[in-house]
């Protein structure tokens, strides 16, 4: 499995910015896909997550609210519309698949990663 993210860039406190994972090669009937994130200095950190059917949306308590995952099924795409967007959003965003269908997608979990896309927020 291929994953390619892309969507990332500088925009300032308080814009919008779609990020995009599109996945290619083996497919999965049951599935699992997610963004982690990881700010200059800290550890990775789970951001949302979507599953196959479309359900079990997730979201980190840091983002609930302002970011929406979804899916496009027939482009074998995950969105992530980051709305409000605060400095602290400011990080590389990684989009990973885990073959399966976890209650909360975990890091360890993912076994394909994208290349990730880099997000700035300024103040």
């Amino acid at each position: 499995v291929q994953l390619q993210a892309s969507g990332g860039g500088l925009v300032q406190a308080g814009d919008s910015l779609t990020l995009s994972c599109s996945a290619s090669g083996r497919t999965f009937r049951l599935y699992t896909m997610g963004w982690f994130r990881r700010a200059p200095g800290k550890e990775r950190e789970f951001v949302a997550a979507i599953n196959s059917f479309g359900g079990n949306l997730q979201y980190s308590d840091s983002v609930n609210g302002r970011f929406t995952i979804s899916r496009d099924s027939s482009k074998n795409t995950v969105f992530l519309q980051m709305n409000n967007l605060r400095p602290e959003d400011t990080a590389v965003y990684y989009c990973g698949l885990d073959p399966g269908l976890p209650k909360r997608l975990t890091a360890t979990m993912v076994n394909y990663w994208g290349q990730g896309t880099l997000v700035t927020v300024s103040s």
